[in-house]
């Protein structure tokens, strides 16, 4: 005997959640349909609903906010400096650091030349119209140290030499291929405190 139709289209749903098989899937469901569990869903449901509705990118530098200006792009005593990341993750991991008080920026995509992500794709010359015009004097790259990463990192590098900044990299106390928001605070304080003038 299968599942009803409407029960198996809710495994289903949930199995599109990374990290979630098949079993972990059904168990979910059958939580969901619970009858002393109604309230609880229905918050679940006006909650993602909202945030389908309210978050989008901070115009300025790309993190997600319920804002138009995110609250680190608001906050006027952040630093003249600018670290360039990868995905709002790793905003979030520096953050928690409370190590780095300048301002941030992620990038639309990294270089991938398998993947048919060219220089042109990953949204640099936002970077520089903010350079230029918040009178930006250190970049810091903190990108994973991958492929794509060291390949956008040199890119980057190029272009910025024309412009009046210096440019950093993160040191590394991360494994190559480590992605930067499942390392520690403490290894995320030693990666500032190493960068090194690219």
């Amino acid at each position: 005997m299968n599942y009803p139709k409407t029960f198996q289209e809710l495994i289903e749903c949930f199995e599109q959640f990374p990290g979630v098989g098949p079993k972990t899937a059904e168990r979910y469901a059958f939580y969901a349909i619970k009858e002393n569990k109604i309230t609880e869903i229905e918050n679940l449901i006006k909650t993602l609903s909202d945030s389908l509705n309210l978050i989008h990118e901070c115009s300025i530098c790309g993190m997600i906010t319920d804002q138009d200006i995110c609250d680190i792009c608001s906050d006027e005593s952040r630093s003249n400096q600018l670290m360039l990341v990868e995905d709002c993750k790793s905003i979030i991991a520096y953050e928690k650091t409370k190590a780095f008080k300048g301002r941030y920026h992620i990038l639309k995509s990294l270089i991938s030349p398998t993947n048919g992500i060219g220089p042109e794709d990953i949204g640099l010359e936002k970077v520089i119209d903010r350079i230029r015009k918040n009178n930006i004097t250190e970049v810091i790259i903190a990108f994973p140290a991958n492929l794509e990463g060291e390949l956008t990192s040199l890119y980057i590098k190029k272009v910025l030499s024309k412009e009046n900044v210096k440019v950093y990299q993160i040191g590394y106390g991360l494994p190559v291929e480590a992605s930067i928001e499942y390392a520690d605070e403490i290894t995320l304080i030693k990666s500032l405190e190493s960068k090194k003038e690219m």
